[in-house]
This record gives C-alpha cells, sequence and structure tokens, in this order.
C-alpha cells in the first residue's frame, strides 16, 4: 500500500532459505525443531502470498517478546470448556503458529464428529495471517469463518467518525473449500491497511496512499510515522461505517464472547505485547447440503462469477485467494524481496540470539 521509492533498498531472498534462516533463529532462541519450523511455514508463506506485513519481519518482535515472557517458547493450546461442539481453548501466550494450528486440528476433528464446531481460541500470541488457519480447514474439506481480535498493547485504529484509535486491525476470514482446487480465501484486516504494512511502508521510508491514516488531530495523513511517532495518530476503518461496525463485531464475538477479553483500558499495556483471541466456525458440508452438492453448487458458483466480462484494463476477474497464488508463484522463482531495513533486523536479531556469522546464511542474492 505504499508509495514511492524506498530509499533503504531491498533484498531478494530464495524462499527456502528465508525458511532456514528463520527456522535458526526460533531454534537459537530456545523453540523446538516442531514450534521453529511451523513459525518459519507461517511467515514465510505470507511473505509468499505478498503479505509481508505477517511474514519475517515479525520475528524481531517475536524475539523481543520471548525475552519479556510475553510470548511463551514451546507452549502448546489447552481445551479450558469443553461442550463437545463449542470448545474453549486457552494458548497460553504460545507462540500462536502452533496454538492456533493445534486449536483447529481439535476444531476439524469436531467438525467431522458433530458436524461443526464453534472454537474460541484465546490468549494466544499473534496468530499471524487469518487465511492460514482457512486454509488448514479448507484443506481438512472443512468450510470455515474467523474473527480476531487484538489486545495487549496501544490502539491503532480509529473508529468510524472518531479521531484517535480505539481498536486494533481485527482481521475477518473465510475459506470455502473446492474439490481438487485451491479453496476461496477472504481473508482482511478491518481497518484500510493491516498495521503491518504501515510498518512496512515506515522501513522503506516511503509514503502511504492517501485516505489510510489520520494524524493526531484527526487529518488526513500519509505519514506510516503517525503509528510510531507521538503524538500518534490513527489508521482508518475500512469501507466507512461498514468496515467500522465489522470492527466492533470482530472485538465483541472475539474477546466478549470467546472470554478471551476485548481491547480496551483493561488490557492496554505499554510495550509490544501482541494477544490474539479468534472466535472459529468450522462447518463440515456433509452435515448441511451434502458434500456432493456443496461442491457442485461452488464449481458452478464460481465459474459463473469468473465469466464475467473484465472491465478496460483488468485481465481478468479474480476470486478471493487468487492474487495471492499469484504472487507466490512469482516470489517462489524470483525471491521474497525484503526491504533494507526489515532485513537488517533480521540480521541483528541472529545475532543476538547468538547466531554467530558463519551460522548466519548469507542470502542477501536471489
Amino acid at each position: 500500500m505504499a508509495e514511492g521509492k524506498s530509499s533503504v533498498g531491498e533484498v531478494r531472498i530464495k524462499p527456502d532459505r528465508l525458511h532456514a534462516f528463520t527456522m535458526a533463529i526460533c531454534r537459537a532462541d530456545g523453540s523446538s525443531d516442531v514450534e521453529a519450523r511451523l513459525v518459519a511455514d507461517h511467515l514465510v508463506l505470507a511473505n509468499l502470498f505478498g503479505h509481508d506485513s505477517h511474514g519475517v519481519g515479525m520475528i524481531p518482535h517475536y524475539i523481543q517478546n520471548t525475552d519479556t515472557g510475553a510470548c511463551v517458547r514451546n507452549n502448546h493450546a489447552k481445551i479450558i470448556r469443553d461442550n463437545g461442539a463449542v470448545i474453549v481453548i486457552d494458548g497460553g501466550a504460545g507462540y500462536g503458529q502452533v496454538v492456533a494450528k493445534e486449536a483447529m486440528d481439535i476444531g476439524i476433528e469436531r467438525a467431522r464428529k458433530h458436524g461443526v464446531c464453534v472454537v474460541g481460541l484465546t490468549n494466544a500470541h499473534h496468530i499471524g495471517r487469518i487465511g492460514h488457519w482457512g486454509e488448514q480447514c479448507a484443506r481438512a474439506g472443512m468450510v470455515s469463518t474467523h474473527w480476531v481480535n487484538v489486545h495487549g498493547h496501544k490502539s491503532l485504529v480509529a473508529p468510524f467518525g472518531g479521531a484517535e484509535p480505539r481498536f486494533t486491525t481485527n482481521p475477518y476470514c473465510t475459506a470455502i473449500p473446492r474439490k481438487g482446487k485451491e479453496p476461496i480465501v477472504l481473508d482482511f484486516a478491518t481497518s484500510q491497511v493491516a498495521a503491518g504494512k504501515v510498518r512496512v511502508a515506515f522501513n522503506k521510508k516511503v509514503q502511504m496512499e492517501d485516505g489510510l491514516l489520520i494524524d493526531s488531530a484527526g487529518h488526513p495523513s500519509t505519514d506510516p510515522g503517525v503509528l510510531y511517532n507521538p503524538p500518534y495518530g490513527a489508521i482508518l476503518p475500512f469501507g466507512l461505517h461498514k468496515g467500522g461496525g465489522l470492527a466492533v463485531i470482530c472485538d465483541l464475538l472475539a474477546g466478549a464472547l470467546t472470554g478471551g477479553r476485548t481491547h480496551s483500558p483493561r488490557t492496554i499495556k505499554p510495550g509490544t505485547d501482541i494477544i490474539n483471541n479468534m472466535l472459529s466456525i468450522i462447518i463440515d458440508p456433509e452435515a448441511m447440503g451434502g458434500t456432493a452438492f456443496f461442491e457442485d453448487e461452488v464449481e458452478t458458483f464460481i465459474t459463473w462469477v469468473k465469466s464475467a466480462k473484465p472491465q478496460p484494463g483488468v485481465p481478468e476477474v479474480l476470486t478471493p485467494g487468487e492474487p495471492e497464488r499469484a504472487r507466490k508463484i512469482d516470489r517462489e522463482k524470483n525471491g521474497v524481496p525484503i526491504d533494507g531495513t526489515t532485513w537488517q533486523q533480521l540480521l541483528d536479531v541472529a545475532r543476538k540470539v547468538r547466531l554467530n556469522d558463519t551460522e548466519i546464511p548469507q542470502m542477501a542474492a536471489a
């Protein structure tokens, strides 16, 4: 979402080497091999899909939080309420890439048994790109929908009509499986732009597009520094009152309904904590209209949607998830672009966890 040419340059890293580097940092920090691999799998895939806001640039933040105990290494999901098809899981501030996967594993198993499972995941450290969890459910043949909130750090997003922030980017996701094909994945922040995309622009030292940010007085701004330098501004909700309203619903469903707590003065702390709560509804199509009917209707409808004549200048009509998969093909071939500031932060955190220069992969060339 950033405009202009970065003054900090970039490197392009082969995905397998970036994955190895990310794993090495996590292992050196004390994560098990399994945990390190899950974190690397998630973050590098986010980069491959073009969501650099949720990619390996999060690692310095994660390691900072493991140092303070805000992220608990090698922790696992724990069921704290069990009503069969309705469960609540405590993430124990463990790596979200671990506890969210475990929560979805449990939810998928319950949905196979009951036809549906409602999962409340609470107190998880940053669970990253929410589409990842929808895709996990889709691979199991399940339809899923997810509402997420964030607390533990300062507010970032203004409510509709507000001149100061009151919540965070509160993402929403729905994933629809397709027989023999990649799923339909709708995954977006309820803010105009993800906070991580503002971080990327800040690191690149480029301006944001118009209409995304406001300064501390509530005036429009293109400076990503309004999120990082006092007096703080805010990100705007997407779609005016519609996005602002959905952001409120995400906080209430993910935070209040699950027992995980909303973003409010009771949960806002100084520092860098990132605690996610997520309400997920996982549905087995067989329990409703039947799998065969569902699969046929999905293909009929998607074929109809994609048959629309494109607008001038638009190559083809795309469905949710297709742009990400196109970026993945390009980045697998040409490497993952990482701005110079983020790359230096990764090198610094690698040394912080005592990887020496011979152990740090030299990956600055694609």
